[in-house]
């Protein structure tokens, strides 16, 4: 898909993926969002009552909003992301009612911090979108560095039969590369979902 070669470490990969997710034109992005709908709903992913989580696009990502409106209106109970304190990397994820509070954590990007609402962590959702630089069609992601995902997803390494949350990617089709460096900590994608397809590496554990 891109002739010229990718860089074999991450921190050089990060750089080359930034400038391609920056570089899709505001006419992809427009209607990306809408395809996401359209994709979740023809493979089923939202199921009235689950528990998924999402993430407030920043930095170019992908618009997961049209999905999340979509998914509440079907009775899906909706998650976001809370960054830990420092020194602290499993997050929290914090259901979405009908009156919303938004604050910008450290890093600028809003987080749903209502007192009332409920907090669970990660292996208590049925599905995670997950937000990624660059993905392979091995299942691979490569995210951001911050290592966040990682550790709260720990437990489906210790724990292989037990696939809860399935865990897919959410990005804009030239994110994906040919290879992403992996280490032994790195938790597969069960799919990835992009404004042209959805792509199962794996199947839905029972």
């Amino acid at each position: 898909m891109f002739p010229s070669p990718e860089p074999a470490d991450k921190a050089a990969l990060r750089r080359v993926l930034r400038a391609r997710r920056k570089a899709v034109d505001a006419s992809t992005r427009a209607v990306a969002g809408r395809a996401l709908v359209r994709l979740a709903l023809r493979h089923r992913l939202l199921t009235r009552g689950s528990r998924i989580g999402l993430y407030f696009p920043a930095k170019g990502e992908i618009d997961v909003l049209p999905l999340l409106e979509r998914a509440m209106k079907m009775g899906v109970q909706c998650y976001f992301p809370i960054v830990p304190a420092r020194g602290k990397k499993k997050l929290w994820f914090s259901r979405l009612g009908k009156r919303p509070s938004w604050v910008l954590n450290r890093y600028g990007i809003p987080e749903h911090q209502h007192p009332l609402a409920a907090r669970l962590r990660v292996k208590r959702l049925d599905l995670l979108f997950m937000p990624l630089l660059g993905f392979d069609l091995r299942g691979y992601r490569l995210g951001m560095g911050g290592g966040y995902y990682d550790a709260s997803l720990a437990h489906l390494k210790r724990f292989r039969a037990w696939k809860r949350p399935r865990v897919l990617g959410v990005a804009f089709s030239v994110q994906q590369v040919g290879r992403v460096p992996d280490d032994p900590w790195d938790i597969p994608l069960d799919g990835v979902l992009t404004e042209r397809e959805y792509r199962q590496f794996r199947p839905p554990a029972r």
